[in-house]
């Protein structure tokens, strides 16, 4: 089973544009469920796997939402913990190029709150965390705990840092704590963006052999429409190209990438990353980028099944 940790939220996205004499050319917003973890549980479980999440989620109707999606899309809810806490909104604005840019409303969110709950299932094995749960805190320290703790039993674990500038009070701190973070993650997913944005405008792929050199198994840079490169503690490196669609939105698609990557280990008993050669990772790397070039061809954070993969040419 695959353990993904992290919070889960609303989206509020961007909908057809109000009377511009009246509301300024204001667009109404339609809630998406959502969170980068929160599509990563999704994700995974739709490509066939046995996935369960692990938050805190309010007992708000738009929490009843989001546990209900959960079910409806195979993920196991056994390890959530309930709160009356709101849920935490995300106002999403777009860009020409439909890239999704956001605004967080987590004051005394349920989110936030989460509690380490000990270890985790002995059927765990893999744990996938990032975004907002590795920030918040408390909820951020007992998420690390985890981390420390699943990594030294031997679980798969894989972390999507997902950086959400506005939310990070002490730049330099967060980059000390994502450091000391490495040596307990064998798969570290992360945009050129983040990787930049951690590396202080270091080149992505020089930042990406520091961080294998400081014990990461394999990175994983998503290039946008230049597709996603691997990086690994044998040093090789392997690209694939991403896919021409239609794009709608970018919302979801990171965490698509993760979920579908996590799915393709867990199809292919993958439990060591640097295990894998270049090949192989070029098989993986495809598998992700056709799950993520569904996503965006779609409004919102809905990732494909694996019905939508076997259909999708």
């Amino acid at each position: 089973m695959i353990v993904v940790g992290g919070e889960a939220l609303v989206d509020l996205v961007p909908g057809e544009p109000l009377d511009s004499t009246v509301d300024g050319g204001l667009r109404a917003l339609l809630p998406r469920l959502g969170g980068g973890p929160y599509n990563v549980a999704l994700a995974t479980a739709r490509l066939g796997v046995p996935a369960s999440f692990l938050s805190r989620v309010s007992t708000d109707r738009f929490g009843g939402a989001l546990v209900d999606r959960l079910a409806a899309s195979g993920v196991g809810t056994s390890l959530l913990q309930r709160g009356e806490e709101p849920t935490t909104l995300a106002v999403v604005a777009l860009d020409e190029r439909g890239g999704a840019h956001y605004t967080f409303y987590v004051e005394g969110t349920a989110d936030r709150l989460f509690a380490d709950p000990g270890p985790l299932p002995a059927e765990t094995t893999a744990l996938s965390l990032g975004t907002l749960g590795m920030v918040l805190e408390p909820g951020a320290s007992a998420y690390e705990a985890m981390l420390r703790r699943e990594s030294a039993r031997g679980t798969l674990t894989a972390l999507d840092p997902n950086i959400r500038e506005a939310l990070i009070s002490d730049p330099a701190a967060y980059r000390a704590r994502f450091a000391s973070w490495l040596p307990d993650v064998r798969l570290l997913k992360i945009s050129d963006d983040d990787a930049a944005w951690l590396a202080e405008g270091a080149d992505p792929v020089v930042a990406a052999h520091g961080w294998v050199e400081s014990g990461v198994d394999a990175v994983v840079l998503t290039r946008g429409a230049e597709g996603l490169s691997v990086i690994t503690a044998a040093g090789e490196l392997a690209h694939v190209p991403s896919r021409a669609v239609a794009v709608v939105d970018t919302i979801g698609a990171g965490d698509t990438v993760q979920g579908a990557l996590l799915a393709w280990l867990h199809h292919h008993e993958v439990t060591e990353p640097a295990a894998l050669g270049a090949e192989q990772w070029r098989e993986a790397l495809a598998y992700a980028a056709k799950a993520a070039s569904i996503t965006v061809s779609r409004s919102g954070a809905e990732p494909p099944t694996a019905a939508d993969m076997a259909a999708s040419v």
